[in-house]
């Protein structure tokens, strides 16, 4: 079995499990680690996920690929998480889940666009871009990506 059929598998195999939690696979990544492989599941959801939801995914996802034999034979460690701070924005759930947040958008014809995503759909992303609003559509976009903030303007107020 080739890498991208086992990778296949293991998704047929993640995404039901993973729907019954109200999660979603945002990918996995399988890489050698001496004499063992470590298998990365990263998960989401709109209400993000908590430490207590990967420890019972992880159980479930642990226990369903220990009855198939999409691992093969070498023995892997299995970690679950969900997505970095800096995520890349790549599909429209990504834009949705993001609302409110500061993005750094690199766009597809050259030149970046800093805002805070105001809005989102199945076709664009619309951003406050220093006070005005400007939309993006997802085909314009070559990457996008969610910015750390320390603390927003806003927040000084409180």
């Amino acid at each position: 079995m080739g890498a991208q059929e086992r990778d296949e598998r293991i998704v047929e195999l993640l995404e039901p499990v993973l729907a019954q939690s109200g999660l979603d696979l945002e990918g996995i990544e399988l890489t050698p680690a001496g004499k063992r492989r470590v298998l990365r599941v990263t998960v989401d959801s709109d209400n993000g996920v908590d430490l207590d939801t990967i420890g019972d995914v992880t159980q479930e996802i642990s226990n369903v690929l220990d009855s198939s034999d999409v691992m093969g034979q070498t023995p892997y460690v299995l970690e679950v998480t969900s997505p970095g701070a800096e995520r890349l924005l790549t599909l429209p759930r990504h834009w949705r889940r993001s609302q409110g947040r500061l993005v750094k958008v690199d766009l597809a014809e050259g030149g970046k666009v800093n805002g805070r995503v105001v809005d989102s759909d199945e076709q664009g992303a619309t951003l406050d871009v220093k006070g005005r609003s400007r939309t993006i559509a997802y085909a314009d976009i070559a990457k996008a990506k969610v910015q750390v903030e320390f603390r927003r303007d806003n927040d000084a107020a409180d």
